[in-house]
């Protein structure tokens, strides 16, 4: 098979990256106009057993759930029950933001992350009751926030409403103006859907998404797959005499007040199934899920998140792809980093799951696509330039930049370059434009961009798609 012949070259590398970073199962597939054309399933979905990966074991999806999400919301104003410029205080008499603004902010700027609401610390709240019984939770990337030990789980979406609204923090912007990933703005998109639908959000999904999708293995909860054996366990890593070591970690995080923000699960075979939704017009077999126009309004650049690239509804777009756009979204959760691509004009559609958080899926994904398409695995689609500063303008960016997320960066001046620093790892950056930066971190690509205020000092960074303060010079 010559599609199978030319994707030895993606294989190679792409086993080089699990072996790095210990990745237990990896599953991935491409279709081309709605048909299979490529797939493998490396490693295992339980290694102690060594049950194998195939494309219908179920992994977690985290964020790639946001796009579903917003197909949720264009369906209900295909049908007449809501308006996506509608003010969010239309649904949330009690939605309280510490603005001018606050009436101002609608549901199209909660499904672009431009309402200006910064990173918050709503989601450890609403992981509540996972994070105590999961033994693993201290070994998750990135996440290290001191606990507020009077406040409870968040389990509802008025107990998320009341935390957000004793939140001290200032809007980023004025809505519309700056984008920031907001996991809280999705979480109230899911209290939208089941205040106008009148179903819990699982439900609506399910009858409106995942079933006319044909999607028979996808669901908010393993508990109801009914018996169904092709579940990968989940792992996690931790420091050992030896480097890194990776472990089963078999509690599956759960949010109820967070659902819409990430907590889907699903398979290859199935999410190839959802893309055609935006490769095919709102068409996935004979049923027509969404309207074209309601597909080309989520496919639509509406704003910028890193150079080159935009936010549309629940779904990144790099419209300068090779010829064409490629439409993407990716998720990482505790067991789970995974990514969607399509590229609508070439009919082509990916996906790749996996049992292990903070690894290179994105770079395997892009890489396998690279390879399909008959480009190098590790081809970039823009160069950038070199931008030079001097050892003065470079200090104007050291400080320590904390998100009340659990993220935190120190960036330091060290040999005439900037040094950044995450919790256990050092990296070092390139220079590509004013106030910005690129980084390779662990194998994946990453725009870094400072914020200036009024004044012309930097006073946020822009870091992972989330835009946070910096708390120390």
């Amino acid at each position: 098979m010559l599609i199978a012949q030319s994707m030895t070259t993606f294989e190679e590398s792409a086993q080089k990256l699990i072996d790095k970073y210990q990745i237990p199962g990896v599953a991935l597939g491409i279709a081309k106009d709605g048909k299979i054309d490529y797939e493998n399933g490396f490693g295992y979905s339980n290694v102690e057993n060594k049950k194998p990966v195939t494309m219908d074991t179920v992994f977690g999806i985290a964020s790639v759930t946001k796009s579903f999400t917003c197909v949720a919301i264009m369906q209900l104003q295909e049908s007449g029950k809501l308006n996506v410029h509608d003010p969010v205080v239309k649904y949330f008499e009690n939605f309280k933001t510490p603005s001018k603004f606050k009436n101002k902010i609608s549901i199209h700027h909660f499904m672009t992350h431009s309402a200006g609401i910064p990173p918050l610390s709503t989601l450890v709240y609403a992981n509540k009751r996972s994070f105590d019984e999961d033994p693993s939770v201290n070994d998750y990337p990135g996440l290290k926030i001191s606990e507020d030990e009077e406040q409870g789980p968040i389990d509802t979406y008025e107990q998320l409403l009341e935390y957000i609204g004793k939140q001290k923090y200032e809007l980023l912007g004025e809505p519309g103006k700056e984008f920031s990933y907001s996991n809280d703005s999705y979480a109230l998109l899911g209290a939208i859907i089941e205040k106008v639908s009148g179903q819990k959000y699982e439900d609506y999904i399910e009858e409106h998404i995942l079933k006319p999708a044909g999607m028979i293995h996808s669901c908010c909860s393993v508990e109801d797959l009914d018996g169904y054996e092709d579940i990968t366990s989940l792992y996690a890593t931790r420091k050992s005499e030896s480097g890194e070591e990776v472990y089963e970690a078999p509690v599956w995080w759960k949010s109820p007040a967070m659902l819409a923000a990430g907590y889907l699960k699903s398979t290859v075979n199935d999410m190839l199934n959802y893309a055609e939704i935006f490769r095919n017009k709102g068409k996935v077999g004979d049923n027509q899920l969404l309207t074209p126009e309601s597909v080309k309004a989520m496919i639509t650049p509406h704003i910028e998140c890193a150079p080159g690239v935009f936010y549309g509804y629940g779904l990144m777009l790099t419209p300068d792809y090779y010829g064409g756009t490629l439409v993407e979204h990716g998720g990482n959760l505790k067991a789970i980093s995974s990514l969607m691509v399509v590229v609508p004009e070439r009919g082509i559609s990916g996906m790749v799951l996996t049992n292990l958080a903070g690894v290179p899926a994105t770079t395997i994904l892009k890489g396998a696509l690279n390879v399909y398409e008959g480009r190098d695995f590790d081809a970039l689609t823009t160069k950038k330039e070199d931008y030079t500063y001097t050892d003065e303008q470079l200090k104007e960016f050291e400080g320590k930049y904390v998100s009340n997320e659990g993220m935190s960066l120190e960036v330091n001046v060290k040999d005439s370059n900037l040094e950044f620093s995450v919790p256990g790892f050092i990296f070092q950056v390139k220079s590509i434009g004013a106030d910005l930066f690129s980084a390779k971190i662990k194998d994946q690509n990453e725009v870094i961009r400072f914020v200036r205020n009024d004044s012309g000092e930097i006073y946020r960074v822009a870091y992972h798609f989330r835009q946070f303060p910096k708390v120390e010079k």
